[in-house]
């Protein structure tokens, strides 16, 4: 498993634009979004160099066709933005997103599973998921979002206890969509920390460089934010 295809460039204060643009999963996940609003993030993330376009299952075919040819990779989500959904629902959800193109799967955890530390549920749950993704070839990659925002540090640390266990590729900080709030520097370090076999994703509430530097600087080895383009700019002026 690797999530980039060459070794991702090192984080630093003289990183570049370039550079950065490798880390970023460009996130379109509004219920309102149009063909033409996922037709230009597809563009951007081209342009740029990002390393995937992340959008609704809505939405796959059309930026699976875009991206072909590109180095640009495809993130599908399932279960968003509750993560409630059964077992069952979650598998089929992730086998459309393959088959309709995604390269990637961006799943929501259960929530009531990690709250009342279900260790079975959570556990068989992801297997189940992480079993649709392994039989393709290539491996299609597997991210599970915590909402960490929502979690005690307990809770955090027994969620990725069990996702690495499974040996999910990613946890994921954030939907992005939670009122508790997206990622923090904390919580990465805690992620990184607790489950050192998966890769980090930072996700949700990601406007600024600084942030974005911040969060890689913590551990996080992607980040996924609907302002990636600006981001970019704000690296370009500060290199001048």
């Amino acid at each position: 498993m690797a999530a980039f295809a060459e070794p991702a460039p090192a984080v630093g204060p003289g990183i570049s634009a370039a550079d950065l643009a490798r880390y970023i999963d460009h996130t379109l996940l509004k219920a309102e979004a149009t063909e033409a609003e996922v037709l230009r993030v597809c563009e951007e993330a081209v342009l740029h160099g990002f390393h995937a376009v992340c959008v609704n299952g809505r939405w796959l075919s059309l930026v699976a066709d875009r991206l072909q040819e590109t180095p640009v990779q495809v993130a599908g989500v399932v279960s968003l933005p509750l993560g409630a959904d059964t077992t069952k629902v979650k598998v089929a959800q992730a086998q459309d997103a393959i088959h309709a193109g995604a390269d990637e799967i961006d799943m929501v955890a259960d929530l009531a599973a990690i709250l009342e530390a279900d260790t079975r549920y959570l556990r068989d749950q992801l297997r189940e998921v992480l079993k649709v993704c392994r039989v393709m070839r290539p491996p299609v990659l597997l991210k599970v979002i915590l909402e960490s925002a929502a979690l005690t540090p307990e809770q955090k640390v027994f969620a990725c206890q069990i996702a690495q266990q499974v040996g999910v590729d990613f946890v994921k900080t954030s939907t992005g969509l939670h009122p508790a709030g997206g990622a923090t520097v904390e919580d990465v370090r805690l992620l990184k920390e607790t489950a050192p076999n998966c890769l980090v994703k930072a996700a949700g509430g990601i406007r600024t460089a600084q942030q974005a530097l911040a969060l890689l600087e913590a551990g996080a080895d992607r980040i996924g934010t609907s302002a990636g383009v600006a981001i970019i700019g704000e690296i370009r002026t500060m290199r001048k």
